[in-house]
């Protein structure tokens, strides 16, 4: 049976009412920040995971189905969701810089050839906006297709579909190269 605070802190979530983030707050961060330590092993990162996951739960509170699930294992959900998520883009972003250090892919001498000449920033500006959006975010901020996704507010799938079709566009203009340069 719900608690009567569970049941108003949902009243509130629902109807948009800023008291229940305190409430929330107040009543579960303590036990939500010991799921985001125990999945990410880090003070810093733990606590970055229950910001974000306050924030995913105050947007998707429309999202919380009282007949499913309790509040707090939706909470949980939540928190433990984002804190591997968190996780794994580390890790991935680890793993790319420790391949691209390590790579023994050919490597474009800077005399003959240097990325500068053939500016693909610039060129991605003649792509239409939801394909140019998708590879700044991706190539120029250093997002992962996850942080794309969540960042732009569009499916993750969208986001993969975007790159393709984007990278395809771009390859028309530069050919081969392009794909050398970014690591493809």
């Amino acid at each position: 049976m719900k608690t009567f605070v569970e049941k108003h802190i949902v009243e509130l979530l629902k109807a948009g009412d800023e008291r229940a983030i305190g409430l929330l707050y107040d009543h579960y961060a303590d036990a939500l920040y010991g799921v985001a330590i125990k999945v990410t092993h880090e003070e810093e990162l733990a606590q970055d995971v229950l910001q974000e996951s306050f924030i995913k739960i105050w947007k998707n509170a429309h999202k919380y189905d009282a007949s499913k699930a309790r509040l707090f294992t939706w909470l949980f959900r939540v928190v433990q969701n984002t804190a591997i998520d968190k996780v794994r883009s580390r890790q991935r972003k680890q793993a790319k810089e420790i391949q691209t250090e390590d790579s023994n892919v050919y490597q474009l001498k800077a005399t003959s050839f240097a990325i500068e000449h053939i500016d693909i920033q610039t060129h991605t500006n003649g792509l239409d906006d939801k394909y140019r959006v998708v590879i700044d975010a991706l190539f120029f901020q250093g997002m992962t297709q996850q942080e794309a996704s969540d960042e732009l507010n569009i499916p993750l799938g969208t986001v993969k579909s975007r790159l393709k079709i984007g990278l395809r566009e771009l390859r028309k203009l530069f050919g081969i190269i392009v794909l050398i340069i970014i690591g493809l």
